[in-house]
């Protein structure tokens, strides 16, 4: 990344780079000065700079470079010069209208090259497949592969503008035109899922400016300028929607501009509204909602009736016309006869929303609104006198439908009626705003709406009518059209009819007798009846008298009976009274100790809140005298570098706040900013001034001197062209003169050629053929090299294989063998085991034996000597026990010789081993050790007697293996000699 000390640098370099055909690398120079910390106070410049920015961003289709770079320059001029920026977007949608309307016209067949179903979307497999297998390259693919990328790059660029402009009070009008502009774009392209992207994008921007209401520098839409660009933006998108027959988002349009101003609470200006109904009414009368189709013409009708000054009598009557044969045009039975209660209310709300939109009612409260109906149309239609101005057929019309009842008559009175609306018709001239009225428009649902009334009157008069006769009173349709309409009637109750094509007839059927049909009827017919039967048979008066007197004994009991009725149901009520009265003491009882509870409770929270409330008041007094001092603190210093400056001493109005002294010190930088700037304007005047008054003094010695060198360079110019006519004669000359010298040497030339080719052609054959018969012997010698090769791969193939199932057979062999082997030492190694555990039991069995025997000797002696011990020594008989034992251990029993032999070979065998540890080698040593204690080694009492290196060497060696040093006291002695007990074997 390039750093310039200046941005006219940057500049500089750019242009150098462009010079030179490295645009894309100019463009990064300068991206990199744009995004740069260093470059965030707004300069001169930083303007010219952006415009060759976005000139190489359009040059290039550099879209998301474009957005980065204006995003930048948007927080550098935010606060500074709003203006700049808003140059610099017009300059980028400038170019990159030039550019795609130059592509355009260098395209021949624009439908051909637009046509692509989303400007955003990436090139489809198919296409890029098509592009490079089919290998064409015609006009069109041509075409598209140029203009579509720059109708994509114009789509980018009316988004990335919208989305810089977004929520910025200080470009609402550029936001605003940018959005106009899109949308002619999408009008005058045909870019329909453009369109509803860029609906949603400007429907998003309005979401989030709600959302979000503390940014910085919002649109405030309670004000006129605001709130009128953003309807004008609505309206437009309104228009457009309807002109490329998007309905539904036509649809959300109306709703955005619905939602737009319930949220400002402010109704539209009448001419507004006069688009908005205008638009309703292609809206519903599309989706087929022919009662809001009527309505919103009603809405319309007064409007250019109370608003426009200039509405002539001939658009006023056909208006009116409109209006009344739209709410003919709307189906006189209800459809809400059969529908289940989930369909009712999604009918109703939806209903409900929908007269919101037409009555343009800012009230949300469902309770206070109305839905419409046709009676409640008609009704309105008559009380605002639109009947009455409607023209005289129109009128003749709706009475012939709505109010006589001409079953036979109906069609033939209504046909010509019906023929003359169809020819009425014609463009307003008096309201531009108002599309184009056509009745005829009307006339396929005036003519159901006939049907349905010759059928309805039919069903109240015949019983049952043959086909042929009502096809003949029904000449709008065929009867199979009539039969599905009849069908419809039938669903939702309004006719009662059923249709026999075995019989060819249509039977009417019975109607309610709660219907108001009949009701009339059977009235009239029950008052004649009564009449009549008076006359015929007046009523008699009987005696009141003897009536009386027969039935008063059935009075009185009914009477008594009912007396004690009466007492019985007092009683009770007495009784309940005074339950009654018991419990409302108690419920009153427990109403007043809790309304004591309670107003304890307030009691204290009132004393709660008095305290959290002296809190709040205490922090917020010492909040309020805070920001005072820290308001005179900056007050001062604010008078200090106004005085520094020069500058009058500024006055505060009113209390001295901290956001007053900050506004104080905003309103100081602008006015120093606004006398900077006129300074600025006023030098650039002067230059201006100086530089054009220096021009038009050159101007005129300019062109003085221009004429001057025009004479010269046209005489130079006249002889240098002819110096080249000389030339080129002479030439000429020269070139004939060669000609005619070389013609004589013609023949000769040929024939030396034709012989040169002959001996060329001969060599090649020869050539040809010998080295067609060194390929064909060298093709031969390859394949008998490759028969050799692969037979010998066979044979060594096999060779391998046989040796490797040799190799195998001798592992496996080796394998069992040393299996066995081991199996054999093993069983061998246990055998060992066994002898020697057999040995040790033995040796264990004898040790026990001669301890046993020992102890028994030495109890013998000691008391055998005890016994002689009396009578000559009295004096030593103390001393005596504590020798006895150990003479009875040095001197050994008759039987015991072997014992003793064995202990001085144990002695004999121990000086030996000190004695060679000394003089020979460690093996020598041992091999004598081994010679002279074998016999030690089977005697374990003799074992004790040997020395420590030689046990040593006898444990290392395994001799002393499975024996272990034991300390034994023995019987009588204190310290005794340490012992070896055989160890047992462990598994």
């Amino acid at each position: 990344m390039a750093t310039f000390a200046k941005p006219e640098n940057a500049l500089k370099r750019a242009e150098e780079l462009i010079h030179v055909g490295q645009k894309q690398a100019a463009l990064q120079a300068l991206h990199d000065l744009i995004t740069s910390k260093r470059y965030r106070s707004w300069q001169k410049p930083l303007e010219r700079i952006m415009m060759k920015y976005v000139e190489l961003c359009v040059d290039l289709r550099k879209g998301r470079f474009a957005k980065d770079g204006l995003i930048q320059y948007r927080i550098v001029c935010q606060q500074v010069n709003v203006s700049s920026l808003e140059e610099v977007i017009k300059h980028f949608m400038q170019l990159s209208n030039e550019k795609a309307e130059q592509a355009r016209n260098q395209a021949q067949a624009l439908e051909d090259a637009l046509d692509v179903e989303d400007l955003e979307a990436d090139k489809r497999p198919e296409d890029l497949m098509l592009s490079y297998v089919s290998g064409e390259k015609g006009k069109d693919r041509s075409d598209r592969e140029h203009v579509t990328p720059w109708f994509k790059f114009l789509w980018e660029t009316y988004r990335t503008v919208l989305e810089i402009l977004r929520n910025n009070s200080k470009l609402e009008a550029l936001y605003a035109m940018t959005a106009h502009k899109a949308f002619q774009f999408c009008k005058q392209y045909k870019r329909t899922t453009e369109f509803r992207r860029l609906c949603e994008i400007i429907r998003n921007h309005l979401a989030n400016l709600n959302k979000y209401r503390d940014q910085r520098d919002r649109p405030d839409l309670t004000a006129p300028e605001s709130l009128q660009l953003y309807l004008d933006t609505r309206v437009e998108q309104l228009k457009i929607a309807t002109e490329l027959s998007l309905w539904q988002e036509a649809f959300r349009s109306v709703e955005d501009i619905h939602g737009l101003m319930s949220m400002v609470k402010k109704t539209p200006k009448p001419s507004v509204l006069v688009v908005y109904y205008a638009k309703l009414t292609e809206i519903f009368w599309i989706s087929d909602c022919h009662l809001y189709h009527a309505y919103a013409w009603l809405k319309l009708f007064y409007l250019q009736k109370s608003y426009n000054k200039n509405l002539s009598q001939k658009d006023l009557q056909l208006i009116a016309s409109s209006v009344l044969l739209a709410a003919l045009a709307v189906s006189p039975y209800d459809h809400k006869y059969g529908a289940s209660h989930l369909e009712l209310e999604n009918e109703k709300d939806r209903n409900l929303r929908i007269a919101n939109l037409v009555n343009f009612s800012l009230d949300s409260k469902r309770e206070n609104r109305e839905v419409p109906s046709r009676a409640s149309l008609f009704s309105e239609l008559a009380a605002k006198g639109v009947i009455s101005c409607a023209s005289q057929d129109v009128k003749d019309l709706y009475n012939l439908l709505e109010h006589d009842f001409l079953p036979l008559d109906l069609v033939s009175k209504a046909q010509p009626l019906l023929s003359k609306i169809s020819k009425i018709g014609g463009k307003l001239s008096s309201a531009p705003s108002v599309p184009e009225v056509f009745l005829s428009q009307y006339l396929p649902a005036l003519e159901k709406l006939t049907t349905l009334r010759v059928l309805q009157q039919a069903s109240q008069i015949f019983q049952s009518v043959k086909i042929d006769m009502l096809s003949r009173m029904i000449p709008f349709f065929d009867f199979s059209v009539v039969e599905k309409i009849s069908v419809d009637a039938v669903k939702h109750n309004f006719v009662a009819m059923k249709v026999n094509h075995l019989s060819g007839a249509v039977h009417f059927g019975k109607m309610d007798i709660e219907s108001d049909c009949l009701s009339n009827h059977l009235s009239v017919l029950a008052d004649s009846l009564n009449k009549a039967r008076s006359l015929i048979h007046p009523v008699k008066e009987p005696s009141k008298l003897g009536e009386n007197l027969t039935s008063l004994a059935a009075v009185v009991e009914n009477e008594h009976k009912r007396l004690l009725a009466r007492k019985s149901i007092i009683e009770k009520r007495k009784e309940d009274l005074e339950r009654q009265i018991l419990e409302k003491e108690k419920e009153e009882e427990k109403k007043r100790l809790s309304v004591l509870k309670k107003s304890a409770e307030d009691e204290r929270i009132r004393l709660l809140n008095d305290v959290k409330l002296r809190e709040q008041e205490r922090i917020r007094r010492q909040m309020v005298e805070k920001e005072k001092i820290e308001a005179e603190e900056l007050l001062q210093k604010q008078i200090k570098e106004i005085a520094k400056r020069g500058g009058k001493k500024p006055v505060l109005q009113g209390e001295v706040t901290k956001e007053a002294v900050m506004e104080l010190a905003m309103n100081e930088q602008f006015k120093e900013r606004q006398e900077m700037e006129k300074k600025l304007l006023k030098t650039a005047k002067q230059m201006d001034y100086l530089e054009r008054a220096k021009r038009q003094e050159e101007a005129p010695l300019i062109e003085q001197a221009f004429q001057k060198r025009l004479e010269v360079e046209k005489i130079l110019h006249e002889q240098e062209q002819l110096r080249e006519i000389e030339l080129s004669k002479q030439h000429h000359a020269g070139d004939l003169q060669e000609k005619n010298r070389l013609s004589r040497m013609l023949e000769h030339k040929n024939i030396f050629q034709e012989r040169i080719v002959q001996c060329r052609e001969a060599e090649y054959s020869r050539l040809k053929k010998e080295r067609d018969e060194r390929t064909s012997q060298l093709i031969s010698s390859r394949k008998r090299e490759r028969d050799t090769v692969r037979k010998l791969m066979y044979y060594l193939n096999l060779e391998e294989q046989r040796l490797q199932r040799l190799r195998e057979e001798e592992e496996a062999r080796k394998q069992e063998e040393r299996r066995k082997r081991e199996e054999t030492e093993r069983k061998a190694k246990l055998d060992a085991i066994a002898a020697k555990q057999l040995q040790r039991e033995r040796e264990l069995e004898e040790k026990k034996e001669k301890q046993r025997m020992e102890a028994m000797l030495g109890r013998g002696a000691g008391a055998a000597e005890a016994a002689r011990a009396p009578d000559a020594a009295p004096v030593a008989q103390p001393a005596q026990p504590v020798a006895a034992p150990a003479a009875a251990a040095a001197a050994p029993a008759p039987g015991n010789l072997n014992e003793v032999v064995m202990v001085a070979v144990v002695l004999a065998a121990r000086d030996l081993v000190c004695h060679l540890s000394k003089t020979v080698g460690v093996h020598v040593m041992i091999a004598h050790v081994l010679i002279c204690v074998r016999s030690a080694k089977r005697h374990p009492l003799l074992a004790k007697m040997l020395s420590r290196p030689a046990r040593m060497v006898l444990q290392a060696h395994g001799d002393l293996q499975d024996t272990q040093v034991h300390h034994l006291p023995q019987p009588g002695a204190a310290d005794a000699p340490p012992c070896i007990i055989p160890r047992p074997y462990r598994f």
